[in-house]
């Protein structure tokens, strides 16, 4: 039977196509049983290439490796022994290595023919990874790399890809590196790619962004010659430590629940509640201003405190080379009041009495038991009486937003555990702050207790002091509103009404903290409350411009993007150059477009005063953002089977974009990765909790502040306190 031209073509086609899947199936085949690895199977990377379905052969040192290995195969020798002990490759090994053709990946080298290492190791602290190469698929010159604590080998190199420093930016190297001593992170030399510490480890280590190491991992093994599919990496990299659920996931429907309970539980797994049996403990490690607190958390077998002793601030924005981080051994005012608060809301929530109990004690520890409101603080011919101190180190210092949420915080608790023993507290803290600040209704962000003695609380309360700076004043205000509500006093009323007004008069001119976005966040609860008092279209009016503008960098995912305020007017402004990196506090961001959220200076508070504006106003645009912001927070908490101190909890910092832990870590000591007891976790938790059983603060208080006993309390307060008749 005759067979046409074009059938013969077609067969011919067909013939090589089949014979050139053979040969490239055997060619991947070929390269994919030519590797070999010296490391152990808990190896990071080790791990990822298994769950890749890649073949490879395991040794468990160097030199087995590289004798087992064929002509032409890839060989990568891990750094089990890190960091007491360097890869080491015999002399026999680096010639097989040259006969044999191999192409070699070694990191934390004791040394290499031709090459001079250094022998004493550097140290990684605030320095970062530089990209030095466009040969990076998804990366380019200076995108920057998070490294943890590893020590690494110091040597010289030509055109590393990736350099250590220590440099400014979010994710790029603002101002270049011309100005910075920089050492090799990722260089190739001969046969070898070399990575002067750890990197196998990247996982484990919690380097970050993640996407971005997946990059650089998958450039190794391109360089190496190990084919993988396009996305191989990403799918195995099984993170020890993420976000609870990812930002496609469909929420299950136990989700609120379950995010309230295990960020309630991380109070007790964090091990910061002090107990006796290491008090002693804490009290070596506290330190004045909280400088020098950073130390190791307590044993994992410790005993757990119940709240008699108080409980410590939370972690650093620091993480060791195993991914665990340490804590700030230091206890705040605030962070009493303020776990106590999120405490006693989720006893009622899941009805549990163990919670109740560790609230009360909190409670009793920071009013009655500890030096922050003993001394001058107690003493009624004082003028810093009533006055909550900043930190048992420091009770002499008194920051008014601090006094602020630690009363608003006092308060709620007081409501949830239904018991007036801290009211005489809370009156007395109130009006301690009120009498202090100046006629226009401001303080100024702080007093230390020896100029006020100085001084008397009249004379305080005569100043002319104008400081429109909500992140310092705003709360006060709101405490303000509160307690006019519930004895009809109206000087309070009138000092609030006069700082809000001068407040808004002057926008755009706002001075800020971290950023702009806290300035309008903490505007949002006294104007929500001033709507309570006096409900007029202005006072409606500056509640929504307020929460307008916050609102225009709400993300479809719930998170706010942060934002820089006018050049001048902050108090922690962008960082000005890389020496400055590090060395005070500062912003996530290093520009406006940087997709970070901050929950603990914006997010976490915007979730609670965006709740009592929906409730003040009914209006739908703020009960929308709450849902919004609800969501968000039970997607980005922190899951982590690993690390169960930090499972629970939230972190400072969320790349919304990157769906990871990372930011800008220049601010010294609360950077993205740092958790705090009071502000973050306290204020989502009760934030939480409000949104799944449609409460709020003001209408929750309404009742229990309303008995005969307290205005009894409150009116002689203001008596003895403001020599009112």
């Amino acid at each position: 039977m005759l067979i046409s031209k074009k059938k013969k073509r077609m067969v011919k086609a067909l013939f090589v196509s089949v014979l050139l899947f053979i040969v490239s199936l055997s060619f991947a085949q070929e390269k994919t049983c030519g590797l070999y690895i010296a490391g152990s199977q808990k190896n990071d990377m080790v791990k990822v290439l298994s769950a890749s379905k890649l073949k490879f052969s395991i040794s468990e040192n160097a030199d087995e490796a590289v004798k087992k290995a064929q002509l032409n195969a890839a060989v990568l020798l891990f750094a089990e022994g890190y960091p007491s002990q360097r890869v080491a490759i015999s002399q026999e090994s680096v010639q097989a290595i040259r006969d044999k053709k191999l192409k070699v990946y070694i990191e934390f080298p004791q040394e290499i023919p031709g090459m001079t290492f250094s022998p004493v190791l550097n140290y990684i602290k605030l320095e970062r990874g530089i990209v030095n190469t466009s040969k990076i698929k998804g990366l380019d010159s200076l995108d920057l790399l998070g490294l943890t604590d590893h020590y690494y080998v110091v040597t010289k190199a030509t055109k590393p890809f990736v350099l250590l420093g220590k440099v400014a930016g979010y994710d790029k190297a603002d101002f270049g590196i011309s100005d910075v001593k920089t050492y090799p992170l990722l260089f190739k030399y001969d046969q070898f790619i070399i990575g002067t510490t750890k990197l196998s480890d990247a996982i484990s280590s919690r380097f970050g962004p993640a996407v971005s190491w997946i990059k650089v991992w998958d450039f190794i093994m391109n360089e190496m010659g190990i084919a993988l599919p396009v996305g191989n990496l990403e799918r195995n990299w099984v993170k020890d430590l993420a976000p609870s659920y990812s930002a496609a996931a469909v929420l299950p429907k136990d989700a609120l629940k379950k995010g309230i309970r295990r960020g309630t539980d991380w109070f007790y797994n964090s091990r910061l509640l002090i107990h006796p049996s290491w008090q002693d403990t804490f009290l070596r490690r506290t330190s004045k201003d909280g400088v020098k607190v950073v130390y190791p958390p307590i044993e994992k077998n410790a005993a757990i405190g119940d709240g008699k002793l108080g409980i410590l601030e939370g972690h650093s924005s620091f993480i060791n080379a195993d991914g665990s981080q340490p804590v700030r051994w230091w206890l705040r005012a605030d962070c009493q009041a303020e776990v106590a608060y999120a405490l006693s809301s989720s006893a009622k929530t899941l009805s549990n009495k163990k919670y109740s109990q560790t609230a009360a004690n909190l409670l009793d520890h920071l009013f009655k038991v500890s030096n922050l409101r003993s001394g001058e603080r107690n003493d009624p011919s004082s003028p810093s009486f009533g006055l909550i101190g900043w930190a048992t180190t420091d009770p002499d210092a008194y920051y008014g937003d601090d006094n602020a949420r630690t009363i608003l915080a006092a308060i709620g608790a007081s409501v949830n555990l239904q018991s007036a023993n801290w009211d005489k507290y809370i009156v007395e803290g109130i009006l301690g702050n009120f009498r202090t600040a100046g006629k226009n209704g401001f303080r100024g962000p702080w007093f230390r207790d020896a100029a006020m003695q100085k001084t008397s609380w009249k004379a305080l309360g005569n100043r002319e002091i104008v400081n429109v700076h909500p992140h310092y004043e705003a709360w006060l205000w709101a405490c303000y509103l509160w307690f006019y509500d519930k004895t009809g006093y109206e000087p309070l009323l009138k000092k609030a009404k006069e700082a809000i007004a001068i407040t808004m008069k002057k926008y755009p001119d706002w001075r800020w903290t971290n950023g702009i976005q806290q300035e309008y966040t903490r505007m949002i609860l006294p104007l929500a409350w001033l709507v309570r008092v006096e409900n007029t279209a202005q006072h409606r009016e500056w509640l929504s411009f307020v929460c307008d503008k916050l609102l225009q960098d709400l993300t479809k995912n719930g998170a706010i993007t942060e934002k820089l305020g006018k050049t001048g007017l902050g108090r922690y402004e962008r960082i000005a150059s890389n020496a400055e990196y590090g060395s005070k506090e500062a912003p996530l961001i290093s520009t406006n477009g940087d997709s970070v959220t901050d929950l603990l200076y914006t997010l976490n508070f915007a979730f609670f005063s965006l709740n009592e504006a929906a409730a003040a106003t009914g209006e739908s645009k703020y009960a929308t953002a709450t849902a919004q912001i609800s969501d968000f927070m039970l997607r980005a908490q922190v899951n982590s089977p690993t690390h169960k101190d930090l499972d629970g909890a939230w972190f400072r910092a969320f790349d919304y974009k990157r769906w990871d832990y990372w930011a800008s870590n220049a601010d010294s000591g609360w950077g993205p990765w740092g958790t705090l007891t009071g502000w973050t976790q306290s204020w989502i938790i009760t934030g939480l909790i409000h949104k799944s059983k449609q409460e709020n603060l003001w209408d929750n208080s309404k009742l229990s502040y309303s008995s005969a006993q307290f205005k009894t309390l409150a009116q002689g307060c203001i008596k003895t306190m403001l020599n009112e008749k």
